[in-house]
């Protein structure tokens, strides 16, 4: 409907309202009400970028096509999903849309849910997704991913995201398992069910959980999800630098083999699979990072990544909750700029901006309470200056802290000596540093830049953390990163 102050019975407990919405006519914009259970109320901004010329990047879905009174075009229209926070704790009664303005934009609302908050579940696994590029193709194949988990807990859920799709795809299987060794399974797999059918299609741009099972996921170890395309797939959603060999069998169903004998090719990259969750636990903490959090440097098929080291501490210990830990870093990503355009087959999977995945990747994580935001270098080496750096991190710390979620950022650590890292670009780098450190903006501080930066010539990453390229710390680097961390920092 075209918004002009309807009110909507809506029902329930949640983080956010979240709307699917588009402009005509231009952006489009207004103030809506939201009235809960209790007889409080609350007003909300709303606005609904323009189904034709909004940004790609963060768009919901792209329809193929649009129809004018003249006649089809071949152009997109696009559908936004756009969320605002509610008081939590309080049941939703109903909500009033915007009025309409009168001349000017239009906004359109398509359909309105509460989101509501993953009560039960905590994080052990996720990625981003960082493109979307061509595969295979892939035809009655089955795809075995290796994913390792952070917390353990005696029930499994597991997500599938067609982030950024144009077209449908189907799973028409899928099991998990613990891994035993290469692609076969510790025991036998256990099939998923997705709303008690034995596989689903996921719509473009949307996801889809499997139901809960019980079904013992251990901390700290490798699990084998595995599924069946049975149709066609020539490109998909990714997440490029997984850093851990996975499989792809030949011809058939075999997500139920507990052997590893069919799945005859590998693959370095995580298609479709975007979550696991586990019952019970204290919540996640969410890293939203670049290439240093997504492990690159470190060494591949060993999980020695910073989350990866973190999330051992947290479960070495007991002085605070033992978090699941999200990894939610994408290489090449930057805070204020798209690698990605966020539409199409592309071979870039750099990402959305940090801004521009802020939502899908932090706050609709399964029971988020803390995000650690480490970016930035990627701007200041691409031409961004550190004003531009420090107004995204500003806007996600605002962001953040609207939606009750703890946020605490992390210092740029140097880089001399690889290519684009100038003496102008450390100067920026050194300006986005002296903001984080002093502005107060974050709930806390960690100061990566000085574990690693060489004492001697602070530009730079100490020799003995350097993977050997002078961006990216190695293993040794990595793990003084997670050790720098103050388990503290991290409860809300």
């Amino acid at each position: 409907m075209r918004a002009d102050g309807q009110a909507v019975r809506v029902r329930g407990r949640g983080d956010a309202l979240a709307f699917l919405v588009a402009g005509t006519g231009g952006d489009a914009s207004g103030t809506g009400a939201v009235r809960y259970r209790d007889g409080s109320r609350g007003s909300f901004p709303l606005t609904a970028p323009d189904w034709r010329s909004g940004p790609l990047a963060t768009k919901s879905v792209a329809l193929p096509h649009i129809n004018t009174p003249g006649g089809q075009l071949a152009e997109k229209a696009r559908l936004y999903v756009v969320t605002v926070p509610l008081a939590r704790g309080r049941e939703v009664a109903s909500v009033t849309l915007p009025r309409d303005p009168g001349a000017g934009a239009d906004l359109h609302v398509f359909a309105l849910s509460v989101r509501g908050e993953a009560k039960g579940w905590t994080g052990s696994w996720s990625a981003s997704t960082s493109g979307y590029t061509a595969v295979g193709p892939w035809e009655d194949r089955t795809v075995r991913l290796v994913v390792h988990t952070s917390a353990g807990g005696p029930r499994v859920r597991i997500r599938f995201d067609n982030t950024f799709a144009g077209t449908p795809v189907r799973i028409g299987s899928a099991t998990v398992a613990v891994r035993a060794a290469g692609a076969g399974a510790r025991g036998e797999p256990v099939a998923l069910r997705f709303g008690g059918a034995a596989g689903t299609e996921i719509p473009a741009g949307a996801q889809a959980f499997s139901d809960p099972l019980r079904f013992a996921v251990p901390p700290d170890a490798n699990l084998l999800v595995s599924f069946h395309l049975p149709g066609k797939v020539v490109s998909a959603p990714v997440h490029s630098a997984a850093l851990q060999t996975s499989y792809v069998s030949g011809p058939g169903d075999h997500a139920a083999d507990g052997s590893g004998a069919a799945y005859t090719s590998t693959l370095k990259t995580w298609p479709l699979l975007t979550g696991v969750d586990v019952g019970g636990g204290p919540g996640s903490v969410v890293l939203l990072g670049d290439s240093i959090t997504d492990g690159v440097g470190s060494t591949p098929d060993t999980d020695r990544r910073w989350p990866d080291v973190l999330a051992r501490r947290l479960l070495a210990q007991d002085g605070v909750p033992r978090y699941g830990v999200l990894n939610q870093g994408i290489s090449a990503n930057r805070v204020v700029a798209d690698r990605y355009p966020g539409d199409g087959v592309s071979t870039d999977t750099g990402g959305v901006s940090a801004l521009h995945r802020l939502d899908r990747d932090v706050f609709a994580q399964t029971s988020a309470r803390t995000v650690v935001v480490f970016e930035g270098v990627n701007d200041v080496r691409w031409g961004a200056s550190a004003a531009e750096v420090v107004a995204g991190l500003r806007e996600i710390a605002a962001r953040a802290r609207e939606r009750g979620v703890r946020v605490v950022a992390a210092t740029v650590v140097p880089c001399e000596g690889e290519a684009r890292c100038t003496g102008a670009v450390d100067a920026e780098r050194v300006k986005v540093n002296s903001y984080l450190r002093g502005s107060g903006d974050f709930d806390a501080v960690l100061d990566f830049d000085a574990v690693l930066r060489d004492p001697d010539r602070p530009s730079r990453l100490l020799p003995a953390y350097d993977s050997g390229d002078h961006l990216h710390p190695g293993d040794a680097g990595l793990a003084a990163l997670a050790g720098a961390v103050g388990l503290g920092e991290l409860a809300p």
